[in-house]
């Protein structure tokens, strides 16, 4: 049976992710940073065996050396790293906020190098070989015309870069390493006004991933499978 791992499944996209590979039978591992409350999560696992949640902040770099010690036996076709944070309400020019900064850096591009660095021998034993993180054209320096939000552009676009590094690094093990961007899509950080559903963009992401292939590898690939410009 093949399997994923997702970080931020409880909900959102992650949450829809784990959904779509639980009903194509996958064996999901369900990673939320905090159990109580996930009860969208929990209320999924308990209708589909096939799915088991485990804790994992992502900004705690023990949790994450714990979680794979205690998964080391396991083998993952798909490692997703998909929690990410906006960051700070105001990141317009003159609006500094260095701590949110930070913080927003260390979950969207430093959590997704440590992740994939603590789990990638569970990869490489798989069949697919596949490590993907959630990206974002707000990081693509290309497509960038409208500015404002440097918190979350940057680590976005750092976040691309990781990838890009992991697709040459990794490359002699056969391991595809990707960055998605899931399109604008009604989530608590997207907004209301988003015209996508987080379920149309979880099944988008879920055909780009197993459509892959080693040429893909180190591209930011959106969820209708079109590569976009760095």
């Amino acid at each position: 049976m093949s399997s994923i791992l997702i970080t931020g499944a409880n909900r959102g996209i992650g949450l829809e992710l784990a959904r779509c590979f639980a009903q194509e039978n996958w064996r999901v591992f369900a990673c939320c940073r905090a159990l109580d409350p996930a009860d969208e999560l929990h209320a999924l696992a308990a209708k589909d065996k096939t799915i088991s949640i485990h804790q994992l902040d992502v900004s705690i770099q023990e949790q994450i050396a714990d979680l794979a010690g205690a998964l080391k036996t396991e083998t993952f076709d798909i490692l997703f790293n998909n929690a990410g944070i906006f960051g700070p309400d105001k990141q317009g020019f003159g609006q500094t906020d260095q701590d949110g900064w930070l913080e927003t850096f260390h979950i969207n591009c430093i959590a997704p190098m440590l992740v994939s660095e603590a789990f990638v021998e569970m990869v490489a034993r798989s069949q697919l070989r596949i490590i993907a993180t959630m990206g974002s054209v707000m990081g693509s320096i290309a497509e960038n015309t409208s500015g404002n939000h440097y918190a979350y552009r940057t680590s976005k676009a750092a976040a691309h870069m990781v990838m890009k590094g992991l697709s040459i690094d990794l490359a002699d093990r056969g391991i595809i390493t990707v960055a998605l961007h899931p399109g604008w899509v009604r989530t608590r950080m997207g907004g209301a006004e988003a015209p996508l559903g987080a379920d149309v963009s979880a099944q988008g992401l879920k055909k780009v991933l197993l459509d892959l292939s080693i040429k893909d590898s180190g591209c930011l690939i959106d969820s209708l499978g079109d590569k976009r410009a760095w």
